[in-house]
């Protein structure tokens, strides 16, 4: 039996953050019922590149059902309502006041359904000048200040994954499981708030109280402000390779036993950490000539004897045949499709990821199931 069978999450929920909550909880066994409009969640045409089917959309919505519900209509708010009554969860990111002007306002559901765990993300919370903007993921990207800190010295770039999206999704998620846990204890449900901003925030905090320490970050592409060396070097035959020392005793062994140079750590230029990063352009100099005259294969293997930290940098099609690549493969409407496995590993508790719903494919069953339906 999975942690979450037996409970009702409803999902009026749309493109990113509210669907990788979700999906994450139909993984663990809740029933997700997906309500979406009539032409579908939006999601659904971000791309084509699963199948001819959204590559996101395909991603967030394995496990799910989904029910086709226009709330302009009274017929379409007394669906919800009736799913509404028999939920566990209630999951949703429509644009701020949307839910109110329906007639789900928190403070009426929470009345009406005091064990009712009702999760809203928005893009900056309830209250504040921005409250009623439209916010995606680039925008807090950018609003935020995590842009500015993101990229090389001549701009500030876009992080290449939706990282604010999948950074609230995941914080609501496990809000969301908390309270069910309080839940279990007190019988009371919960109203939980969660905004994009807040969540991007948070996750800033170190940069943040550097620049407010006086040491503002600055965009260094693949290196590290403040310790070096710890960034990209390149092998004779082409290879990007990252390397990272984080201590004395692992910059003495590079030097020793990867640079062939045991005598570095006598100068004090490159003495400590504080000196190598002052000096960061000859420490890296120093190291890249070195690098460059050893073939990929041999250098990965002085690092790996060294066992000194190191990445390649890698491409997607680097990633495709990743010996640690774990997939899953779900059922979609136009086919199987493999991607990447979710991340936790429950050991002699093997996961099973049902398929990805088409548009409407469970509202008759859904609504056939409601009782005083259409009352």
């Amino acid at each position: 039996m999975l942690p979450l069978e037996g409970l009702t999450v409803i999902a009026v929920e749309q493109a990113v953050a509210a669907p990788f909550c979700t999906s994450r909880l139909a993984d663990a066994g809740a029933t997700v019922i997906k309500v979406e409009r009539p032409e579908g969640d939006f999601a659904r045409g971000y791309d084509a590149a699963a199948k001819g089917q959204s590559s996101y959309f395909v991603w967030l919505n394995r496990g799910k059902k989904s029910v086709v519900i226009d709330l302009a209509t009274p017929e379409g708010r007394r669906t919800l309502e009736g799913l509404i009554a028999r939920a566990d969860v209630l999951v949703q990111n429509l644009k701020p006041g949307a839910m109110d002007k329906l007639g789900f306002s928190l403070a009426r559901l929470r009345t009406d359904y005091p064990s009712l765990v009702c999760c809203t993300i928005s893009g900056y919370g309830d209250d504040g000048p921005y409250a009623h903007r439209k916010a995606y993921d680039l925008l807090i990207q950018a609003e935020s200040g995590l842009a500015s800190i993101t990229g090389g010295p001549d701009g500030p770039s876009r992080v290449g994954v939706s990282i604010v999206d999948v950074a609230t999704g995941a914080t609501a998620h496990a809000a969301v499981l908390e309270a069910l846990i309080a839940r279990a204890r007190t019988g009371q449900g919960a109203d939980i708030r969660i905004s994009m901003f807040d969540v991007m925030a948070d996750w800033l905090t170190v940069p943040l109280l550097n620049a407010e320490a006086g040491n503002p970050p600055q965009r260094m592409g693949l290196a590290h402000p403040s310790i070096a060396p710890y960034g990209v070097f390149r092998s004779s035959d082409g290879k990007d390779i990252l390397i990272s020392i984080q201590s004395e005793r692992e910059w003495k062994k590079l030097c020793a036993d990867v640079l062939g140079r045991p005598d570095l750590p006598n100068d004090p230029r490159f003495a400590n950490m504080v000196e190598r990063v002052r000096n960061r352009a000859l420490t890296d100099q120093v190291v890249g000539e070195v690098f460059g005259t050893l073939a990929r294969d041999a250098l990965l293997q002085r690092l790996a004897d060294a066992d000194i930290a190191f990445a390649e940098v890698n491409t997607m099609a680097d990633l495709t045949t990743h010996p640690h690549l774990r997939r899953i493969t779900v059922d979609t409407p136009a086919g199987p499709v493999a991607y990447p496995a979710p991340a936790p590993i429950f050991v002699d508790a093997e996961r099973r990821y049902t398929a990805v719903p088409a548009v409407g494919a469970d509202t008759d069953a859904i609504q056939h199931s409601l009782p005083n339906k259409g009352a």
